[in-house]
């Protein structure tokens, strides 16, 4: 693992200003990581949606969560129509509530639409250091690579944006037709942008849907760019007959954590953490303001998961 004493070293040997700029999007260069100590988890909102932002805020904490993931989108915690007014007040009584809110979840996709621009420079105003993008869709009038052009020339644009304000967007993988579903998509939708200020939030649960055995290949080719990543799990099962996803606790399904948190320590990355869980918690799992069991069993899973992440990160 390289330190800053070694970025030091590299810079005065001319090493850095030779080697491409995406590098220096690598954390390894941005900070010393210490890949002894637990995780940094944040609890991803969408699945406390029945709480308010102070109780949100106590909740992540009494569970031993660092911080929260906010929803700032349609029906989120936050409305993007309402961000410049609630999303000041949500932060405020997150750390009233004794949490943090460095990491925030939005339907940001243009730099140029209004809305887009307001949840940016609230958030980034507000402290929030990273938020997660829209997902985009490839448009049926033209061809899958004018469309990758299109979103290419998008984030570009997002990119000042996001320095202009001081925040880092990120773009999540994620399994489908959407674009996202291919490692190489992210890829290049990425390639004009500051790597500083826009990259990858990495989903290991998507990256195993899609590339199965070859995630490794997609994590060595995305790792420069990660700045966030989120942790769930999943397996194949069959439902009435068909074969179907079926989400799980962590360390329950598919994904091989050991083999995937000894590839983050190898590259010498520790990305802050969003914690999802989509299994059955009684509607929590898909966000809803009621769920139809005990906010304990929500409580019991997201801790159970927390513990579990800690034991599979301090053994790989």
């Amino acid at each position: 693992m390289k330190t800053r004493r070694d970025f030091v070293k590299l810079t005065a040997l001319g090493v850095i200003g030779a080697m491409p700029f995406n590098s220096l999007a690598n954390p390894l260069f941005n900070a010393v990581v210490d890949l002894n100590t637990d995780l940094d988890v944040s609890i991803f909102s969408k699945h406390l949606q029945f709480l308010d932002y102070e109780a949100t805020g106590e909740m992540a904490a009494e569970m031993g969560f660092s911080g929260v993931d906010l929803t700032v989108r349609p029906k989120g915690h936050v409305l993007p129509s309402n961000v410049e007014k609630d999303l000041p007040k949500a932060i405020a009584a997150i750390k009233k509530g004794g949490s943090s809110c460095k990491m925030i979840t939005t339907a940001i996709e243009n730099a140029s639409k209004q809305i887009d621009i307001a949840v940016i420079k609230t958030a980034a105003k507000e402290g929030v250091k990273f938020y997660r993008s829209n997902w985009f869709t490839y448009k049926e009038e033209i061809s899958m690579e004018d469309s990758l052009a299109f979103y290419t020339e998008g984030i570009q644009k997002l990119g000042v944006l996001n320095r202009e304000a001081g925040i880092v967007g990120c773009y999540q993988n994620h399994a489908g037709l959407k674009i996202g579903g291919s490692f190489w998509e992210v890829k290049k939708i990425l390639e004009t942008v500051d790597p500083n200020y826009f990259g990858v939030q990495y989903d290991i649960r998507h990256a195993t849907v899609e590339g199965g055995v070859s995630w490794k290949n997609g994590l060595a080719l995305l790792h420069p760019y990660i700045k966030t990543i989120v942790l769930k799990d999943f397996k194949w099962a069959q439902v009435k007959g068909k074969w179907k996803l079926v989400n799980v606790p962590i360390g329950e399904g598919m994904i091989d954590f050991d083999a995937y948190f000894k590839l983050l320590k190898k590259y010498g990355i520790k990305p802050p953490v969003s914690l999802h869980l989509e299994y059955d918690l009684g509607g929590a799992e898909k966000g809803k303001s009621k769920i139809i069991v005990d906010k304990k069993v929500v409580y019991d899973a997201m801790k159970k998961d927390l513990k579990t992440i800690n034991t599979l990160w301090k053994n790989a």
